[in-house]
């Protein structure tokens, strides 16, 4: 079968076209054919080599890491999903590779597709929804009558988040440019600030929850400066946290590091007596599937931008690392 592997490592690197044997499911995994994947910032940042600290991939491997698609095979334990079973997935870390003809994704993974959207709406789901799921409800338990900032409303997190956001009833404000205002408010935003024209630490105060996904260091603390006490601010951009290093089994050498890296963030939010907390996403087949219920309720709608083929699985990657994607962009395999 085809899958678009790293062979190396580096941004500069472009993904390689390769000819690999089709995966045999293990006893708790299914083989799923996949009918169309999204492209993620993260998958750029794994090919660059930025994550080989927290994930160490071993070269070659397939990359990304959204699915939705067809079951065809099912290994020996398998009781919630049969052949024909129309699915979607991201697929825990290490088992990832989505930009290929198939693959085996352990059936704690998966959910069943939203019956009411197409192949390439559901591949654009797994990784944004599940990101914002954690981020507003696992950690921040968002209630409604709450106020919640979350920056660049327009990109792939964003739009799925504003509309899970106002489902659970909050105040929504966020930031994107000009041209995208109509279509952050389309989704619900309360509040949408210019971040060309306007400082939203200047309009904001007393948030609840920050949704925080700029690497800049002086937006991290001019977006825990707006929190109310007791807020938290969950950000999907770092610093890691020693929290976090232990959380995924890196050792004591590793906790001290992210200690190290998350001080000066982690003293400031002790000052301003709020909560940072440093988020990156796993797997959740049960999480997706309450994703799914919303979306087939019409409570949350994809929002897709531009479709590519699987051969231009190259450029789709390369048009999101511009940054001016609007929504998600998928690649269609079938």
């Amino acid at each position: 079968m085809k899958a678009f592997q790293v062979i190396r490592y580096g941004k500069k690197e472009k993904l390689v076209l390769s000819e690999i044997q089709e995966p045999i499911p293990k006893d708790n995994e299914v083989l799923v054919q996949v009918h169309a994947s999204a492209i993620n910032l993260l998958d750029s940042l794994i090919k660059n080599g930025d994550f080989k600290l927290f994930l160490p991939y071993k070269t070659p491997f397939t990359n990304g890491h959204d699915l939705a698609g067809i079951i065809t095979k099912v290994g020996a334990n398998v009781t919630q999903f049969k052949v024909g079973d129309e699915v979607y997935a991201r697929p825990s870390d290490f088992h990832t590779g989505t930009f290929a003809q198939s693959i085996v994704v352990n059936q704690n993974d998966l959910a069943m597709k939203p019956k009411n959207i197409t192949m390439e709406e559901a591949a654009s789901i797994p990784l944004v929804g599940l990101t914002s799921w954690q981020a507003l409800v696992e950690i921040s338990n968002l209630k409604k009558g709450q106020k919640v900032f979350i920056q660049a409303g327009s990109g792939g997190v964003g739009t799925f988040a504003i509309q899970l956001a106002k489902h659970l009833g909050a105040f929504v404000a966020t930031t994107t440019s000009e041209t995208n205002v109509e279509m952050v408010k389309g989704l619900g935003a309360d509040l949408v600030i210019d971040y060309k024209k306007e400082d939203f630490s200047t309009l904001l105060k007393d948030y609840d929850v920050v949704l925080h996904s700029n690497r800049e260091n002086t937006i991290l603390k001019k977006s825990l400066s707006i929190l109310k006490h007791g807020g938290v601010l969950v950000s999907l951009t770092g610093p890691p946290t020693a929290d976090f290093a232990k959380k995924i089994g890196m050792g004591w050498h590793f906790q001290i590091l992210m200690k190290l890296l998350s001080f000066s963030v982690n003293q400031l939010a002790k000052k301003l007596k709020v909560h940072f907390e440093f988020l990156f996403m796993k797997a959740d087949g049960k999480q997706l599937s309450e994703i799914t219920k919303l979306i087939e309720a019409g409570k949350i709608k994809p929002m897709i931008d531009r479709v590519y083929t699987f051969e231009e699985t190259n450029e789709a990657m390369l048009y999101v690392e511009a940054g001016r994607s609007k929504g998600k962009v998928v690649v269609k395999m079938i």
